[in-house]
């Protein structure tokens, strides 16, 4: 079954982004699954290997429209974190990464995991009291986080600065030092690889054009740009395409796209030795392997399928990070880019079975979905499985919306949105 080359994949891991990818061929459809998952990114990818792995469905199918890990999940910060407030969120979160801490070993493929510490800054006294109250919070769930003054900040991060004449001086932050980053494209092609080993059919350029339900309203098959597939689950992972593909089968879906930019500079030595992130001033910051400073932006106000966004955006971000560390002020951007992400009323996910039989989703993640990514995973393939929810995304249900019991995490993120 296995459908890399060798060669191609350690071109894979040495050139990454820069152009190289994995050769894969995609076989052709067949006529009937037992499931199809809509999406081949990093949550796609691994809902699939989790459903063959964990709970022995092998006929499995992972539509693409594009190529794999082509999506939101090549356009991302790589941020791995947990330190959510609310107790539903910090479960969900810190499910996932208790799996990535075994997830390279799990795939047997590096995924290049870095558990360097994500360090958010406090500028104001409402910050503090917030960051506190994060603190607090966690701890009561049982995940890391500690409160650290702004010269422990310092002495955890060389490069920041936290002297006078800053418009909005350090005045303490939050550390989970369990966060960190990893290698977004490596997390896709590391369950492509895996889910392909235990016979999953992984088919790119195959768009999904719509879904068919039958009299008794349960789904029955997909129509594509290759063909009808006839299958009693569908398990909808599209970041950025949710709404639309779940319209097909009669729909509508509280979410808003929003391009998400972001920013990388030219490769230099190791420096930076953690993430930092700022909500006061919107930018967040971290190196990667190769030696770029990767620094996200904010989400513009206007919704859009663009994957630009606004000018400005990038340009005050870069303000703010060259104020925070000032020894960046002569480096030189390379490119960047705007990712679209799906954002619910309470910047919370929706991953949950639907009210249309065989019918399931995942999506509305907002900032939130890389660093989720193989708990988000785990927890659709269960659902799908079981044709219920895991008792972690069991509140994260579409009809929470209905009923006002909202998981308000709108300020999480600890950036701009």
């Amino acid at each position: 079954m296995q459908r890399f080359s060798a060669l191609s994949l350690i071109r894979h891991s040495l050139g990454g982004h820069l152009g190289w990818q994995p050769q894969w061929r995609s076989p052709e459809p067949k006529a009937e699954y037992d499931a199809v998952i809509v999406g081949a990114g990093g949550h796609g990818l691994g809902a699939a290997y989790y459903l063959a792995k964990e709970h022995g469905m092998r006929n499995i199918a992972v539509l693409e429209k594009g190529w794999l890990g082509g999506g939101n999940t090549g356009r991302n910060t790589t941020i791995i974190r947990s330190n959510y407030l609310y107790d539903e969120s910090a479960a969900l979160y810190d499910h996932a990464l208790k799996l990535w801490e075994n997830l390279s070993r799990e795939l047997n493929y590096n995924v290049m995991f870095s558990q360097r510490g994500v360090m958010m800054l406090a500028h104001t006294v409402h910050d503090v009291q917030i960051f506190k109250r994060h603190v607090h919070a966690n701890r009561a769930n049982g995940v890391d986080n500690e409160w650290l003054t702004a010269e422990q900040a310092k002495e955890f991060c060389p490069p920041l600065h936290i002297g006078p004449g800053l418009r909005y001086p350090v005045l303490g932050a939050a550390l989970q030092r369990r966060g960190g980053t990893a290698r977004h494209d490596a997390v896709a092609w590391g369950y492509a690889r895996a889910a392909d080993a235990l016979g999953v059919d992984i088919i790119q350029n195959c768009e999904v054009t719509a879904i068919r339900r039958g009299t008794a309203g349960a789904v029955e098959a997909v129509e594509t740009s290759r063909g009808a597939i006839r299958t009693r689950k569908i398990g909808v992972s599209a970041a950025g395409n949710t709404s639309v593909v779940m319209a097909m089968a009669g729909l509508r879906m509280p979410l808003e796209s929003y391009p998400l930019q972001a920013l990388v500079s030219e490769p230099v030595k190791p420096m930076f030795p953690c993430v930092a992130m700022s909500n006061t001033i919107h930018a967040y910051i971290s190196q990667s392997d190769k030696g770029e400073l990767v620094i996200g932006a904010g989400m513009d106000a206007y919704v859009s399928y663009s994957q630009h966004g606004a000018l400005h955006i990038p340009a005050q971000t870069l303000e703010a990070i060259c104020e925070l560390f000032p020894m960046f002020r002569r480096m030189r951007m390379l490119r960047n880019w705007g990712g679209i992400v799906d954002v619910t009323p309470d910047r919370s996910p929706i991953l949950a079975k639907t009210e249309v039989a065989g019918l399931y989703v995942n999506c509305g993640w907002g900032t939130g979905g890389f660093k989720a990514t193989p708990g988000a995973a785990h927890l659709l393939a269960w659902t799908i499985a079981k044709d219920e929810p895991h008792p972690i995304n069991a509140p994260f249900t579409i009809e929470r919306f209905r009923d006002g019991v909202v998981i308000d995490e709108a300020a999480a993120a600890a950036v701009s949105h």
